[in-house]
């Protein structure tokens, strides 16, 4: 019995996550009683919402009763909001409540210490966080087992609010009416697969399916199998296995390591975060529609993107069509700019204020945006184009402090949106003209790097020449349209890659410490990678580090693979005989495990 409650229990060190073999025991136990329900489908709702909080109460425990009331109250909220259909005043009153409690939430738990830094930094206070909810709990067990000094983000709780947000929005817009009982509403918020980690599953997409009969034939059962062992690969391989044995390494000092090991951790890590989303992306999409419902799709090999905009069409997909419908559309898209673009402007001013502890940062981004309006003013012909790339930088920042409110993410969302609206101007001038702007910058990145030495100009002056050599060539030759295509793939992803540096140095940190250590690593890394080379160590460095130099070219080939090629042996694979399929799948998971960890590392995304 006491061997029962122990696997019943929490366990904060062991967590459910899809990589421990007790969440495929769990799974096999959900599969076997959902045979049995089959298409009683309320029971089989009930069931899977049941079991779902018994998944989030295995991976964060008392934050199980976070998930409950979100849940009780946009369900209330998406029936009031469909009641008030016809009363405009009392609708939208509903769909505010419901939105801004939701959101209230999230920010208590993922932005309390910014708040706070904030009202300190602007009234001279000295206030302190204090987990109000460890309180509650302490008060209501009669014991201490709480901390209250130090607030714990539940896991997922990004996604499963922005999931809460899109039920309410789609009732206002008419898309859905409201889900018919709260276990069924309850089953569409907390769906195991995806609850933790994306992806972000939108009300219009999924509540249809609620109420299907059980349907899973032989060959989506073979690609079921198929996504669930690519994601156990992806995330033991080419995720966990370079991390522990490289990558990690790198980044908790980076001066301890030359410029060469520095780079190649940093590219590393394009593929690590990337094998680690997508990995369990894959695992989420194989294991739902093995109980017979379809996740939509998040990743579409987004380092084959041409260019930032692309990229952001490929990666996380499902975060950045949210974004587009409920933000960037919002503050007025490509048509306009309204009342909510100048007050994200002035939100991003007094974020960025607080979080480097400059006024200057107001000043230069209020500065930046009356300019920019000016213009918009001034040439009503490119007003369009002007508004546009303003809402479009709005959305890149703000998606940066969805992940977190500290500097390195604003920087990384910062970015993202630069590069977007470059690749914008770049694409719109001529292929001399191209080259002039891109000879100009070069020649000013090397005199200032020769004046000063600075790592960071170092690196600029180096990538800006080959940029040059890019454009210089595309002018006088007129390439083929593969070789083009390659080589914009390649400046995308170099530039991705260097806008994880900030990304990754701010992860897995404690919110109170993140924006110094971020910082203090991101610079480090610069001062390595653009700092003095010992060439003849790189061949020496490279056979050191082969296994892992290896799997990460092994990685990026896979990627880059045509889409048409994957397909066909997805499909060969689930067409294969049962006996075939079963022998295949062992040696898979023998070779597989072989790159386990001492320690199963968490997915990336559940800080989140």
């Amino acid at each position: 019995m006491s061997e029962l409650l122990d696997i019943l229990k929490f366990d904060e060190s062991h967590p459910l996550i899809f990589t421990q073999f007790y969440f495929w025991a769990f799974f096999a136990f959900v599969i076997c009683i959902l045979s049995l329900l089959k298409n009683k489908i309320a029971l089989r709702n009930a069931f899977l919402f049941a079991s779902s909080l018994f998944f989030y109460y295995k991976t964060s425990g008392i934050f199980t009763l976070i998930l409950i009331s979100a849940t009780i109250l946009s369900f209330i909220s998406g029936k009031a909001i469909y009641a008030f259909r016809d009363r405009s005043v009392a609708q939208k009153t509903a769909l505010s409540f419901g939105i801004i409690v939701n959101l209230c939430v999230l920010c208590y738990f993922k932005y309390a210490y910014f708040i706070v830094d904030m009202i300190n930094n602007m009234f001279g206070t000295s206030l302190e966080v204090i987990d109000y909810f460890a309180i509650i709990g302490n008060s209501i067990s009669g014991t201490n087992m709480f901390s209250v000094d130090v607030i714990m983000l539940p896991v997922g709780i990004s996604f499963y609010t922005f999931q809460c947000i899109s039920y309410l929005m789609d009732i206002f817009r008419r898309r859905i009416e409201p889900v018919r009982n709260i276990l069924d509403y309850g089953f569409y918020v907390s769906f195991f697969p995806q609850l933790v980690a994306g992806p972000i599953v939108r009300a219009n997409e999924f509540v249809a399916q609620l109420y299907r009969p059980y349907s899973l034939s032989r060959r989506w059962f073979g690609i079921a199998v198929f996504w669930i062992i690519n994601g156990l690969a992806k995330k033991i391989i080419l995720s966990d296995y370079i991390a522990v044995n490289f990558i990690d390494r790198v980044f908790e000092n980076p001066t301890l390591y030359s410029g060469f090991e520095n780079l190649t951790a940093l590219f590393g890590y394009s593929l690590q975060v990337y094998a680690d989303f997508s990995g369990y992306t894959d695992i989420a999409t194989g294991v739902a529609l093995m109980m017979g419902f379809y996740l939509p799709q998040n990743f579409n090999s987004p380092y084959k993107a041409t260019n930032a905009g692309g990229f952001w069409k490929r990666w996380h997909m499902s975060l950045s069509r949210w974004l587009q419908d409920y933000l960037y559309i919002p503050m007025g898209g490509n048509r306009n700019a309204t009342f909510g673009t100048f007050m994200v402007i002035i939100s991003i001013a007094i974020i960025g204020t607080v979080l480097s502890g400059s006024i200057w940062v107001a000043v230069i981004v209020m500065t930046m945006g009356t300019i920019v309006s000016i213009c918009a003013v001034l040439y009503p012909s490119k007003r369009k184009l002007i508004t546009t790339n303003i809402n479009s930088m709005n959305t890149m920042l703000l998606g940066g402090l969805w992940h977190g409110a500290s500097w390195n993410f604003m920087i990384w969302g910062g970015l993202n949106g630069i590069g977007m609206i470059i690749y914008k101007m770049w694409k719109s001038l001529g292929r001399w003209m191209r080259f002039v702007v891109s000879f100009v910058i070069v020649a000013v990145c090397c005199y200032v790097a020769y004046l000063t030495n600075w790592p960071f100009f170092n690196i600029a002056a180096i990538w800006m020449m080959l940029t040059t050599f890019g454009a210089f060539v595309q002018a006088v030759i007129t390439l083929p349209e593969m070789l083009n295509r390659a080589w914009a793939i390649a400046q995308t992803f170099v530039f991705i890659t260097f806008t994880r540096l900030f990304f990754r140095s701010g992860s897995n940190l404690d919110p109170a410490e993140a924006n110094e250590t971020a910082w203090n690593t991101a610079t480090d890394m610069v001062s390595q990678i653009g700092g003095h080379w010992n060439l003849d160590l790189v061949p020496e460095m490279a056979s050191h580090y082969a296994n892992i130099f290896g799997l990460i070219i092994m990685g990026m080939i896979i990627h880059w693979l045509p889409d048409r090629l994957k397909r066909r042996y997805r499909i060969a694979f689930s067409s294969m005989p049962l006996p075939v399929m079963a022998i295949t799948i062992v040696l898979v998971v023998f070779v597989v495990y072989q790159f386990v960890t001492a320690d199963l590392q968490k997915f990336i995304y559940f800080q989140f």
